[in-house]
C-alpha cells in the first residue's frame, strides 16, 4: 500500500498527543483537587479539560489517515461523539448519571458496529465469554449496593459494555497476521482499558471510596478512547 507524504504527514501527529496528554492532567488535576460540592477554580478547570480532551481524542480520529476504512472511521467517531455526551453528563452539578449511562451505552453499541464491519460477532467465542464472565462478576458484586432503579440499565450496560470487550477480543484474533493486525490490536487494548475504567468508576460510586479514583478513572478512561481513535489508522 502506497501511501503520500501528506497522509504520512497526518498519520504522524506527536503535537496532537501531547495536548492529548496535558488537557488529560488538567481534568484530573482539576477532577482530584476540586472541593466536593463547591465552583471553584479548579472545578472550572476539570470541567473545561474533561471534555477537551475527549474533543481532541475525536479530532486525533478524524484526522488519522491512512484510515481502516471510511466505516470503521464514523462508527469510532460516533462512539467518541457518545462519550464526549457522557463526559458532560458526568460533571453537571446535578446527578445525571442515568443520562450519562445511556450516552456511553451508545458509544458502546458504535464500537461494537464499527468492528463488526470486518469481523462476525463473536465468531471465536472465549475472548466474549471471557469478558462476559468479568462483567457478570462486577455486577454480582456490586448488585447489593446498587439502588433498584439503576438495576435494569446497569444489566444492559454491563452486558454491552462486556460485549464491545469481546468483540474487540474477536477482532484481534480474526486479525492476528494480516494488514489489520495493528488496528485490530490497538481496538483490543482500548476496549478492555475500557472495561477497567468503568469497573473503576463503578466500585468507587456504589462499592467502597477508591482512593485518588479521579486519576485511576480518567487515565484508563482517556488510554482508552487514545487507542479506540489510534485504531482508526491503518497501515503505512
Amino acid at each position: 500500500m502506497s501511501v503520500s507524504n501528506a497522509s504520512v504527514g497526518r498519520a504522524s501527529s506527536p503535537g496532537l498527543d501531547i495536548a492529548v496528554v496535558l488537557a488529560g492532567m488538567g481534568a484530573i488535576v482539576g477532577g482530584t483537587f476540586a472541593v466536593a460540592g463547591e465552583i471553584d477554580g479548579w472545578r472550572w478547570l476539570h470541567w473545561v479539560c474533561k471534555p477537551l480532551t475527549t474533543l481532541l481524542i475525536l479530532w486525533l480520529a478524524l484526522r488519522a489517515a491512512p484510515v481502516v476504512s471510511p466505516r470503521y472511521r464514523r462508527w469510532i467517531v460516533a462512539g467518541i461523539v457518545f462519550s464526549l455526551a457522557g463526559d458532560v453528563f458526568l460533571m453537571l452539578p446535578q446527578d445525571a448519571f442515568v443520562q450519562g449511562l445511556v450516552s456511553f451505552l451508545l458509544a458502546h453499541v458504535c464500537f461494537i458496529v464499527g468492528m463488526l464491519g470486518d469481523s462476525r460477532f463473536a465468531e471465536r467465542p472465549w475472548g466474549m465469554l471471557a469478558c462476559l464472565a468479568y462483567g457478570a462478576f462486577n455486577l454480582w458484586a456490586l448488585w447489593p449496593s446498587l439502588p433498584a432503579a439503576l438495576h435494569l440499565p446497569v444489566v444492559v450496560y454491563v452486558l454491552v459494555l462486556a460485549a464491545m470487550g469481546g468483540q474487540a477480543v474477536v477482532r484481534a484474533r480474526r486479525h492476528a497476521a494480516d494488514v489489520l493486525t495493528g488496528s485490530a490490536q490497538w481496538s483490543m487494548v482500548g476496549a478492555l482499558v475500557f472495561m477497567v475504567s468503568d469497573t473503576l468508576l463503578a466500585w468507587d460510586r456504589f462499592r467502597f471510596v477508591i482512593p485518588l479514583s479521579t486519576v485511576w478513572v480518567l487515565a484508563t478512561y482517556y488510554t482508552a478512547l487514545w487507542c479506540l481513535a489510534r485504531s482508526v489508522r491503518g497501515s503505512r
